[in-house]
């Protein structure tokens, strides 16, 4: 199911709730195009598993930045070795959560070329968080600032400007952590491309599957 979710012009946005399934018709028409298909985890568990090093490590990146201006703690969560540990999650916090996820989907969106006039691509929510598809296709330049764009701007330059300004409240560090430790994913991704495929080269989708050709561009038809 998809939606309208705004409009520009001629353009929209499209909502899904749930993430497209491979097509397996697609996936003929693309290898036999000469498509590779990249090798990667099969499913969200396996992504989010062999992520979890990398949420460790942008989680340890970000927490290098925020120290510049204001060292996370333990007392930030509410944790006081101390003390009796207390967590309280009010409302108002749940919202800045969504917020957040709302906000890292839509910097992955914003940098898609064309998002707004495309119908392959959507924003999409779903109980387990956000995501962005599409089945355009895509330079690995402009894929990997898709990919990286969401943690740099939130949990590494947010950062660096919050601080600079004394705004650095517990809420905002918890958000811009949780950002990082969500990237991990992003990252993992990041890196079966840049091993497996070779600059120049241009990427598609197709359900949780993602394709690379080496296409030039200047010969119409060629993808």
């Amino acid at each position: 199911m998809d939606f309208l979710y705004c409009k520009k012009g001629e353009g929209i946005i499209r909502l899904r709730c749930k993430f497209p399934q491979v097509n397996s018709e697609r996936h003929s028409e693309l290898i036999i195009s000469n498509w590779i298909q990249l090798r990667e985890p099969k499913n969200f568990v396996s992504a989010i598993l062999a992520a979890i090093p990398l949420m460790i490590l942008n989680t340890l990146l970000s927490i290098t930045v925020l120290g510049i201006f204001s060292p996370f703690s333990l007392a930030d969560i509410g944790i006081n070795p101390s003390q009796t540990i207390t967590l309280t999650i009010h409302l108002q916090d749940l919202a800045y959560l969504i917020g957040l996820v709302f906000i890292h989907e839509f910097i992955h969106l914003f940098f898609i070329p064309g998002f707004l006039m495309s119908d392959k691509t959507f924003l999409g929510i779903t109980y387990f968080g956000g995501f962005v598809y599409s089945e355009e296709v895509i330079s690995k330049s402009r894929y990997t600032l898709i990919t990286l764009a969401p943690f740099i701007l939130l949990s590494i330059i947010l950062p660096g400007i919050l601080g600079a300004l004394d705004l650095l409240n517990p809420l905002a560090k918890i958000l811009i952590l949780l950002n990082a430790m969500s990237s991990g994913v992003d990252m993992l991704g990041l890196i079966f491309i840049m091993i497996q495929v070779p600059a120049g080269a241009y990427l598609t989708s197709n359900g949780i599957r993602t394709y690379w050709k080496r296409i030039d561009k200047s010969i119409p038809g060629s993808n």
